[in-house]
């Protein structure tokens, strides 16, 4: 009687750890995996700060073109909030603040704390063009069709 019941435990214990194991395996690919492969966003890029409390890290948002209704009736602009792990990649971003860029980036199932507060890490920069002056003195006279 005493062999079935250490047999039983033995076993019960084996599939417990594989199944902890397997457990613990998942979380982490959940976290470190990427979601997709990656991707490119383009806008204005409106700020880019060091914050944090116990973990600091690099976030930033972009001001895409267009409007999109959050609720019916409602419209706002199209922000992207992102996180940098790259400290001069971040740098680089908080000189570029007010242009219009296109930033490649990839998608995590979940935000770390030591990775950022989004599951949007920008990994680079694709391409960057110079917002219009909107002090640009133009000749109302020339806008109108005669």
């Amino acid at each position: 009687m005493g062999t079935t019941t250490s047999s039983w435990k033995k076993t019960f214990t084996k599939i417990f750890i594989v199944l902890i194991i397997l457990v613990i395996g998942g979380v982490i690919a959940y976290f470190y995996l990427p979601y997709g492969d990656s991707s490119v966003k383009a806008g204005q890029l409106n700020y880019v700060m060091h914050k944090g409390v116990i973990f600091k890290t690099y976030e930033g948002k972009l001001i895409q073109t267009g409007i999109k209704t959050g609720t019916t009736g409602g419209v706002q602009s199209n922000e992207f909030e992102f996180s940098i792990e790259n400290k001069e990649l971040a740098k680089q971003l908080m000189n570029l603040t007010g242009q219009n860029v296109k930033l490649h980036y990839k998608e995590y199932f979940g935000a770390l704390p030591w990775r950022g507060y989004t599951r949007f890490i920008v990994d680079s920069i694709v391409a960057i063009e110079e917002a219009p002056n909107p002090n640009i003195n133009v000749d109302p006279n020339s806008l109108i069709n005669y």
